[in-house]
């Protein structure tokens, strides 16, 4: 079990290193130069012992009258003071130019997991909180601050040291180069199994447990009104302490960790000194090292402790880095589910024909297919409705012709052209979608109206909007269409959103048309013009109704009656209103009776 989790450790350190080298090669200059600065300024801090030990020579062998002594201190002072103005001016050349690495980098990681995180398939975004999302993505950010800081401006010059004041105590003194040098391995080693093997499966935990805090937050957040409508603040309250009691529970237990662990390197450099403290007294006391000999190994320890004493520290926040970045790699390593195929070119959608050819498809580990052989043919201009029980395929149907899923075998065209061989960018802005729970964001209404085609005009959003049956509410709103709607459309009622949503497939102006019927929970007037509007949306389209409400088909040109994936019934709704016994028929007067049932318990 340790073994498996150190090697889940070391997987994730080697992802990460892997993620971060990749950007750092698009700015090789810039990394070579933090890297050279910091590498001749640490070689500085190397020697700083090395000439305090001979103005301490020059100051003991001769009185300051000693011209020869006097020349000996001066040349050494000024050559200490020049390594120190030395190491300031690299160190600070090195971090200005590690400020505009991480700057770029940050933005490059933002806007690459944006990028990916956008074009993750819809199965992902369902079983996903966003809250989550955006937290893993916030917090591997300003991880990679910390990340780059430790590795380039504090561990690298660490071991720099390390090796530098060995191999300088060992020109002298071979054995205490050899303690110094064995001794700062081994509390490195010790350090680094410690960090890896104990603290950092703690840490990985408690982010784990920080990243439901931050989704279960927005969840509640984002469900606002529906919290207030059932007057469930203090069930929210239970449910979020339930959460952080998790999360104050596993991030104790690593901070707990991380503090033995401190004091272990403690203990440990406790040892190396008094090792080389006896050792530089013996080699004293033994006649073979001179004041500033004493003074050159007691200040290069004191130096070298001070840097192993801070590797810990790093060795920790690096630890810490990885374990913020490991679930923003995570994320790149998730399989998109529906990609573009190498060579995918633009779709040309004209007459909106729409075929689906012996297709069978299922979800994910599904082991029996929803369509299983399944044909259909749409004519141009063509207005379908899709008709059947909950699950029967009608959903289904649609995001096939969006390519949201892949298949498994046959093939879905539009005029001739295989879906599954053009960009899906191309397919879906031709594509325009009404669905029954708009989404709208958090913009202008003009921009909302305008996402189907961003470069359209004022004119254009206001006329878009009049078809819609929206431009009388816009214009009453008192910014008009600048009115901010609120996050996914709150501001605004639901028959609003809806004409909002209209007056966007109306600009985007698409041949192929998608209704996932908006009337069904809308008042009466709010439904006239929603109906009144899709209808005049429509014409000259080829479009798909997905029918909840059966009333709202009956003037289609043809409807398709689902059943466990294959089509039932097949007709317009005189021909299938007359089929006895059919699925149609059935559940047309089903939905008769309760409409009957409701309008005479109104009156009553």
């Amino acid at each position: 079990m340790a073994f498996t989790r150190f090697a889940a450790r070391d997987r994730a350190f080697r992802n990460v290193f892997r993620f971060s080298w990749a950007h750092w090669k698009k700015q090789p200059v810039r990394l070579a130069g933090i890297l050279g600065a910091v590498l001749l300024s640490t070689l500085a801090d190397v020697l700083t012992p090395l000439y305090s030990g001979r103005l301490v020579d020059a100051v003991v062998s001769g009185s300051a009258s000693d011209g020869s002594a006097w020349n000996l201190a001066v040349s050494a002072f000024l050559i200490l003071l020049g390594l120190s103005l030395g190491a300031v001016v690299l160190r600070h050349v090195a971090f200005m130019i590690i400020v505009r690495l991480t700057l770029i980098m940050m933005s490059e990681m933002a806007a690459g997991a944006f990028h990916y995180i956008q074009r993750l398939s819809s199965d992902w975004h369902a079983n996903s909180f966003a809250g989550s999302t955006v937290r893993k993505v916030t917090r591997g950010m300003w991880a990679l601050d910390l990340f780059n800081d430790t590795l380039l401006v504090a561990l690298f010059p660490s071991i720099v040291m390390l090796i530098g004041s060995t191999a300088l105590m060992s020109w002298y003194w071979p054995l205490m180069g050899a303690v110094v040098g064995l001794g700062s391995v081994l509390f490195i080693a010790v350090t680094v199994s410690l960090s890896l093997g104990y603290v950092a499966p703690m840490a990985s935990l408690a982010n784990s447990w920080d990243t439901r805090l931050g989704g279960a937050l927005a969840d509640a957040v984002s469900c606002n009104a529906v919290v207030k409508g059932f007057g469930a603040e203090k069930r929210e309250d239970v449910r979020l302490a339930r959460v952080l009691r998790k999360w104050e529970n596993r991030t104790d237990r690593t901070w707990s960790r991380a503090t033995l662990n401190g004091t272990a390197q403690g203990a440990m450099l406790l040892v190396l000194r008094a090792a080389v403290i006896g050792f530089a007294l013996m080699l004293w006391a033994e006649g073979k090292a001179s004041a500033g000999d004493i003074t050159f190994v007691l200040t290069a320890f004191f130096i070298l402790q001070g840097y192993l004493r801070e590797i810990g520290m790093h060795i920790r926040n690096l630890q810490r880095s990885v374990n913020d970045m490991e679930e923003l790699v995570a994320i790149h390593a998730q399989p998109l589910g529906v990609e573009d195929r190498a060579g995918a070119r633009p779709i040309q959608i004209t007459d909106g024909r729409i075929e689906f050819r012996n297709v069978t498809f299922h979800y994910g580990a599904h082991r029996a297919p929803l369509y299983d052989g399944f044909s259909v043919a749409i004519r141009p201009g063509e207005r379908v409705g899709l008709v059947g029980h909950s699950g029967s395929g009608k959903t289904t149907f649609v995001k096939l012709i969006q390519r949201l899923h892949d298949l498994k075998s046959g093939d879905i065209r539009i005029d001739g052209q295989d879906i599954a061989g053009v960009t899906q960018a191309s397919l879906r802005q031709q594509i325009a979608i009404v669905q029954q729970e708009p989404i709208l964001f958090h913009r202008s209404l003009a921009e909302n109206i305008a996402y189907g085609r961003p470069g359209a005009t004022q004119h254009e959003i206001e006329e878009a909007a009049r078809l819609a049956s929206a431009h009388d509410f816009i214009t009453a709103l008192p910014k008009g269409y600048a009115t901010l709607v609120g996050e996914r459309g709150v501001k605004l009622s639901g028959g609003e959103r809806q004409r909002v949503a209209i007056a966007r497939a109306f600009l985007a102006d698409a041949p192929v048309l998608i209704l996932d019927e908006a009337t069904s929970s809308l008042d009466s007037e709010s439904e006239v013009l929603i109906q009144r509007a899709m209808e005049r949306l429509m014409t000259g389209r080829t479009t798909l109704v997905i029918a909840h409400r059966l009333s709202t088909v009956r003037a289609l040109d043809r409807l398709l009656v689902f059943d466990r994936g294959r089509i039932a019934e097949e007709g317009d709704h005189d021909t299938l209103i007359r089929l006895k016994g059919g699925i149609y028929r059935s559940l047309f007067e089903r939905q008769a009776l309760e409409l009957t049932k409701g309008l005479l318990l109104s009156d009553g």
